[in-house]
């Protein structure tokens, strides 16, 4: 089972605005080479911080209100929350080493 959560626009706010503490939102689209390389690596990090950071997954063509909402215009979009505000926004595929450094910083 994963550790990131797939969440459709119509549960998006009770999943990642109602939480606490930190939130990782991944949003993202299965058309998205980029995107798909860097799952392992985000269920990796969901993993090793499970308790510590709730990890959701946006699919930006069935949600795009929320996409639009955070401003999405480039996939992998990683938006962190924390208390429903969006605290920081990284653009492009990462390593697991740099989502794990970004979660760090956010906790």
């Amino acid at each position: 089972m994963s550790s990131v959560i797939e969440v459709k626009q119509s549960e998006f706010d009770q999943k990642a605005l109602q939480a606490e503490g930190l939130v990782l939102v991944d949003f993202s689209a299965p058309w998205c080479g980029p995107c798909r390389r860097m799952e392992p690596e985000l269920e990796a990090a969901a993993q090793e911080f499970a308790g510590k950071a709730t990890f959701l997954k946006v699919n930006v063509d069935e949600s795009p209100d929320v996409a639009m909402r955070y401003g999405v215009q480039g996939i992998p979009n990683l938006t962190f929350l924390k208390d429903g505000k969006v605290v920081d926004t990284v653009i492009g595929a990462m390593p697991k080493a740099a989502i794990v450094s970004r979660l760090k910083k956010n906790l």
